[in-house]
């Protein structure tokens, strides 16, 4: 294992810690909810700025392929690191004090991993990342009174499609960068690393969208949504075969993208039903 690995594992295992930490303090669904809604924000920006945009590249060298690897970084970052500070802030209720420290503390890593070659910027820049935390955190503060509020209407559709969003996206990308189980070719990009890497944005965005409507429907058998849902994740996946975009490289590919997506189904209705009655109780 290179010294890169190590400075991206420590990282993550220290955030991984203080996350134990806060949901234990606070244990409630809302917190998980609102975990779940800094992370998919971070993945959206993401995805415009890193996927679409090559604003910088992580080197953690724990994957062969380059681009896949840099991935595993920014997983460390996005679902692991930013989203545990976030949480810190809301749950113990900590000023801009707080804010400005987390967000120094943040820059100085950054500063630290660019020093020590594990981390390249292209056109992004340090500053970039303090400014987009210096909304980013104070944002995420005021999700858990906005979720007691949300009990119908856009606002609830809103935030469970944020909910949903870090489920639907890791699980469509650790499958292609683990085990290089599929590979989507639009054609967008010459690198098919690249090319399947932005396709899988759009279509896990596009499964939570599908998914959050559903959610939003009342019917009388509850089957019938997961019904719907596998009858368009089957014409989609048909689709994609067909027209060459999608080519499964493992047996078992086509089954755990057209089956996953029923649990991430059953997960929004559980929040739904927070969402529905404000507060929920403790674990």
């Amino acid at each position: 294992m290179s010294s890169n690995s190590y400075w991206y594992l420590g990282l993550s295992f220290i955030s991984i810690i203080l996350q134990v930490i806060v949901f234990y303090r606070k244990r409630s669904v809302h917190t998980y909810m609102q975990f779940f809604i800094g992370v998919e924000l971070l993945y959206i920006v993401e995805s415009v700025i890193y996927i679409f945009n090559g604003s910088y590249e992580y080197h953690p060298k724990l994957l062969s392929n380059r681009y896949y690897d840099s991935h595993l970084g920014a997983l460390t970052s996005n679902l692991i690191s930013i989203p545990s500070l976030a949480l810190i802030l809301s749950v113990f209720q900590l000023g801009w004090f707080w804010i400005v420290g987390f967000i120094a503390l943040l820059a100085g890593i950054e500063w630290l991993f660019v020093e020590l070659l594990i981390y390249t910027e292209y056109w992004w820049r340090i500053e970039y990342t303090s400014l987009g935390l210096l909304f980013y955190f104070p944002l995420i503060k005021k999700m858990y009174p906005w979720m007691l509020k949300a009990r119908k209407g856009v606002s609830r559709v809103f935030l469970l499609f944020l909910c949903l969003g870090p489920f639907s996206g890791t699980v469509q990308f650790l499958p292609f960068m683990l085990f290089y189980s599929r590979v989507y070719r639009p054609g967008w990009f010459n690198d098919p690393a690249y090319d399947t890497s932005a396709f899988g944005i759009v279509y896990y965005l596009s499964v939570v969208l599908v998914t959050t409507l559903l959610l939003m429907v009342s019917w009388r058998y509850r089957w019938i949504k997961y019904a719907c849902l596998e009858t368009i994740l089957i014409v989609v996946t048909v689709f994609l075969k067909q027209s060459g975009i999608l080519i499964s490289q493992i047996w078992w590919d086509v089954y755990m993208y057209l089956l996953f997506p029923l649990l991430i189904l059953m997960i929004g209705e559980i929040f739904g039903k927070h969402l529905a009655r404000g507060e929920s109780p403790r674990f």
